[in-house]
Order: C-alpha cells, then structure tokens, then sequence
C-alpha cells in the first residue's frame, strides 16, 4: 500500500471543531480477494494490547509484521516478540507508520490518550484501524476519528468486544422485535469498585525510570510529569484525568452500547451529573449521569430518559423499574430498558432477561449466536463484510461517555449540547472541555 501526504499535513483544515475535512478520499493500490493475507501491526502489546492481538491474529489470513511498546519487558514487548519472531520491533509508533509502507492494518491498545494521536495518523496513511475503548479521550477527539475515518475510507473497529457476544447481540434483536414494546426510559449501571487509585493527589518527586521503559514516549501528548514507580504505568493511569476517563470512560462504552445498538441513539441532547467535587487529578468514586436523547422509532416519546449510575453497589431505583418484582435480584453491571409491553434487564455479560407486564420472565427467547469482533474487522479490512462497531458508530458513542466526564466536572448544572455545532450552548467553561491542550511538541495536525 502505498504512502500519501506526510503525517504533517495531516487533517490540518479540520483546526476549529466542527469543521469538515477537506483533503482528498484515499486511494489504494490493491484491491483484496478472499484468500490475501493482511498485514497488521500492534501499537500496544501488554494488557489488553496482548489479548487484542492474539484475537486479530487468530485469523488464518492475518500476518503480524509490526510490534511497537514503550516497555520492552517481558510482559509487554518481549511476550509478543517471542510470539511473532518475525515482526518488525519499535519503542515509537511514529517510526513504525512512517517505515509501515508494507503496513495494511494498526491495533491502538494504549492508554485513552494516545488512541486519537496515533488511529488518525494511521488512517491519513491509509491503515485500517482497530482501537480500544473508550475510542477517545476527548469529543473533539472523537469526532475527528469518525471524520477521518469516512475520509479516507479505511475500515475501523472500537474493541468494545462484548457488543459481538450472544447476550449483547440477543439484547438488541429482541427490542427490535418489538418484544417490550417501545421503550420509554433506560437505566445503566456499574456498581463495582475501580481497582485503580481515586481522590488522591499527585505523588511527589520522583523515581528512577526502569531501563525497559521509555518513559518520554509513554507521556506522548500528555503534559510532561516525573515517573513514579506503579503510579502510572502500566495499569494505574486509568484514575488519572490526564490519562484515563474514569469509571464511565471505561465501562460506558461496554454497558450503554447495547442501549445505543437497541435504540439508535446517537447524540444527547443535555445531561446533568450528581458527583462529589472532583479533585485536581484523580476522577471521582460515584456519578449519577442523567441524559436526555432526542427519541427513535424504538422509542416512546420524543425525549428519551438515559440515566448513569456508577459506584460501590450502586443500582437504579426500584420504583423506576416498574415491570420487575420485588425480589428480582439485578446484577452488578448492567442496564434495564424500561418499555411499554415490559422491561429487558441486559447483565454485564450475560443473557437478557425479559420481564413481561405482568412481572413474570419470558421464557423460550431467540437467541442470536456470537461472532468474533476481532475477525470480523480483519475480515472487513480484507473486503469480507462489515464491522459493527465502526468509528460512524462508536464515534457518537464516544462522544455521549465523555460528555458525561465533562458534566462530572460541573455537578448539578445542566449542560446543553449542540451535536452539529460540537458545541455545549450554554456553558462555556464546560466547552473549553471539548477538547484539551496537548504537550509542546506533539501537538497533533488535526487540532
């Protein structure tokens, strides 16, 4: 595949949010057949970068060419290149798009404030993307990575995985069949505990970086700061505003996607938070996120009712969900769709359970069977199928989640938003958190 236009110039008439890119469709050099193999690369290889590659790669017709991590320990880079002795080795994702004409496919598995930086210079070169969720970690962000996307053609999957799984998949056909009726409020949850740090304040001083770490590299756009042993990588920075999105970044964009397949929702038409006051660095133990999405066909009124909870055991109230007895026990995680003919309790993860008006469980449900999200987007990027969750999709997906971090910020005040402006109309100190500052000398082109 062939390179075109520097990364430089990259979406550079999309400056002012809102505004449309310009720059000519991308045109590719072949054309695949069923039977051509793929060539990716993983921008991320521990963690879930780790899992995220043995999926893509357990298909027949995926070759792995390209490794890139800022950490060279076992765990990280050294577990995938022993894995795949023949790929190219980096440390810098940049030297890796830049060398990557041969490249056909990147794996963005890095903390959410390097998924934009990296996914959008990739497609600008014409490589289809598959990154981790949250897609973003801003909305500007957000909707330059659906914008890119179309513009130059190139196929995308957000790895919110469990969309593919049986329950999810079985969740969305059955309110599309009609079987609670059309619904009128939805309440979605995460009552678990964050395992990473809250409501503590930057470490002083500073440690001596590891000699597998490349610590300047790992900050990327982000504001730099001294390295401090187990604070920030490689699992901690999820607590961190500068890094992370807290526990609705993380798990927003796994529990409301099916709310989002189910009902064809897309953008919220205003929202309000219930947080405590949140500190300079870390995000909050709990949030109540109450939006209002304009209605769909799926839906019973013109407004739709869309309410976030997250926190220690936390749960929607009872006397909401009116379809369901006394003692039926909900999950720890999940959502309830509260419709007409009756409500659909969708767990994090497992089957759905249908509540019928009369409180009594459904029984003898279709069910619809899994699909490989992982193949399925190396499958499309080889011109068999489609993904299901495309940047077009996951993008107002996205920018719903961390519009609720940006109301997290001004609990108990409304925030109005305007989808097509990209604009929140009647705050302007919230706006300026749209998008964000990035670090001297990488800033990104399409800012």
């Amino acid at each position: 595949m062939h390179k075109v236009q520097s990364r430089r110039t990259f979406l550079s008439s999309a400056a002012i949010a809102g505004t449309a890119v310009t720059l000519p469709a991308m045109q590719y050099s072949r054309v695949y057949g069923a039977n051509e193999r793929l060539h990716i690369a993983s921008v991320g290889t521990g963690g879930k970068g780790w899992s995220d590659l043995l999926g893509v790669a357990a298909s027949p017709q995926v070759d792995v060419i390209g490794l890139c991590d800022i950490d060279s320990s076992v765990k990280h880079l050294g577990q995938a290149a022993e894995r795949f002795p023949m790929a190219r080795q980096y440390d810098d994702w940049r030297k890796l798009l830049d060398e990557g004409n041969s490249l056909e496919g990147v794996l963005v598995s890095t903390p959410d404030f390097m998924h934009a930086p990296i996914s959008l210079p990739a497609m600008q070169l014409g490589k289809h993307v598959f990154c981790q969720k949250p897609l973003t970690h801003t909305v500007h962000e957000a909707r330059q990575m659906r914008k890119a996307a179309d513009q130059f053609d190139v196929v995308t999957q957000m790895c919110n995985q469990i969309q593919s799984h049986s329950a999810y998949r079985t969740a969305v056909h059955l309110v599309h069949e009609g079987m609670i009726g059309k619904v009128r409020e939805v309440h979605s949850w995460q009552g678990g505990r964050p395992s990473w740090p809250r409501n503590i304040p930057r470490p002083s001083g500073s440690d001596p970086v590891p000699a597998n770490v490349r610590w300047d590299l790992w900050q990327g756009v982000a504001a730099e700061r001294p390295y401090k042993i187990g604070m920030y990588h490689p699992f901690n920075w999820r607590g961190r505003q500068a890094y992370g999105t807290g526990q609705l970044g993380d798990f927003g964009c796994h529990i409301l996607d099916p709310v989002f397949k189910a009902l064809q929702i897309q953008s919220p038409s205003k929202l309000t938070v219930d947080a405590p006051e949140l500190g300079p660095e870390t995000w909050t133990d709990r949030a109540t996120v109450r939006y209002e999405f304009p209605g769909t066909q799926y839906t019973a009124d013109s407004a739709l009712s869309v309410t976030w909870y997250d926190g220690v055991g936390v749960s929607p109230p009872r006397e909401r969900l009116t379809h369901l007895p006394d003692d039926a026990k909900l999950p720890g995680a999940g959502s309830v769709l509260v419709g007409e003919k009756g409500s659909l309790v969708i767990p994090h993860v497992a089957m759905p359970v249908l509540y019928r008006a009369d409180r009594s469980i459904a029984s003898d449900l279709p069910v619809i069977p899994s699909v490989n999200h992982y193949t399925q987007w190396a499958d499309a990027c080889r011109g068999m199928g489609e993904t299901t969750s495309h940047f077009d999709y996951a993008g107002p997906l996205t920018e719903a989640v961390l519009l609720g971090t940006i109301g997290i910020r001004f609990p108990g005040e409304e925030l109005q938003w305007d989808a097509d402006a990209m604009k929140i109309t009647n705050h302007a100190e919230a706006q300026q958190w749209v998008t964000k500052p990035y670090r001297k000398g990488w800033e990104p082109d399409w800012i």
